[in-house]
């Protein structure tokens, strides 16, 4: 019989899994459509399936306080997405990608703390190693650069986004899962649409990029899956492990891709492997 929080840490881990598949397709949408559009588009699918999901398993529909805050989260969490997509666009990658990574883990662990309490000290260890490895996975061969000030602005931005998703979704009471998870879609959606429309642009056909359909899938499939973890770990656990989708992303580049990976990358890869040892003792 698996444990409660073994079910939780394996549940994150499918999260991360999702969500690293979904950045590397994420990837390819962004080169031929901007970050709006893509936003725009990786929302459909997550509302469309996480809403079949919800009216099968017959999920009670959820109350105002959780749809505030679910909304709340999806607003953040697409805050986070577009100065992510936006520091990578222009060319701040070395910049953006390790700080947000960071700041985004790091964010549930202090609200973790303060207001639940510190978790063993193996846990501890393993926030501080996973952290590490997801600075080291994230960072291109160009180091980072902490001149680059636009780059900085967009990592803050996106990390604190991210990590104000984790904390504000996990707000949800306990039971819900999907219902909540297409409130937040939905904020995205619209925030998305907005400002497409504000820059005179034309909102994108389902056919503009079916990659960034995909990459919404496997948006929809971390989100789920980071919510159901939650339902039997704690949230700092659950949003380390989910954080640690980069390594996904990397391993994925160097399989099918051929991507070069770095050397550090991969040391990145295996502190990674090591928090999860860690964090699971």
């Amino acid at each position: 019989m698996i444990s409660s929080s073994v079910l939780g840490i394996i549940l994150a881990l499918a999260s991360t899994a999702s969500w690293g598949s979904g950045d590397f397709s994420g990837g390819f949408a962004t080169r031929s459509q901007n970050q709006f559009r893509v936003l725009f588009l990786t929302a459909i699918p997550g509302i469309v399936i996480l809403a079949l999901i919800a009216l099968t398993a017959g999920e009670p529909v959820p109350s105002t306080k959780n749809i505030a805050w679910a909304l709340a989260a999806g607003l953040a969490g697409a805050m986070g997405t577009v100065s992510l997509y936006r520091g990578l666009s222009t060319g701040s990658a070395a910049t953006v990608a390790p700080a947000a990574g960071v700041i985004g883990a790091g964010l549930p662990v202090a609200f973790s703390i303060f207001f639940i309490g510190a978790p063993g000290v193996l846990k501890l260890a393993g926030f501080a190693v996973a952290i590490a490895g997801i600075w080291l996975v994230s960072r291109p061969d160009g180091g980072f650069v902490p001149s680059d000030r636009d780059g900085l602005m967009n990592a803050v931005l996106a990390g604190t986004g991210f990590g104000l998703f984790f904390i504000l979704i996990a707000q949800v009471e306990q039971g819900l899962v999907f219902g909540p998870l297409v409130c937040s879609k939905t904020a995205a959606l619209a925030l998305a649409a907005v400002i497409i429309v504000s820059r005179r642009e034309q909102i994108p056909s389902l056919t503009a990029s079916p990659i960034a359909l995909l990459a919404g899938v496997f948006d929809a499939g971390g989100n789920a899956f980071y919510m159901l973890a939650r339902q039997f770990t704690r949230l700092d656990v659950a949003a380390v492990l989910s954080s640690m989708y980069p390594a996904i992303t990397v391993v994925l580049s160097c399989l099918i891709l051929k991507e070069k990976v770095s050397a550090s990358q991969w040391r990145g890869v295996a502190l990674c492997v090591l928090a999860i040892a860690l964090i699971s003792a």
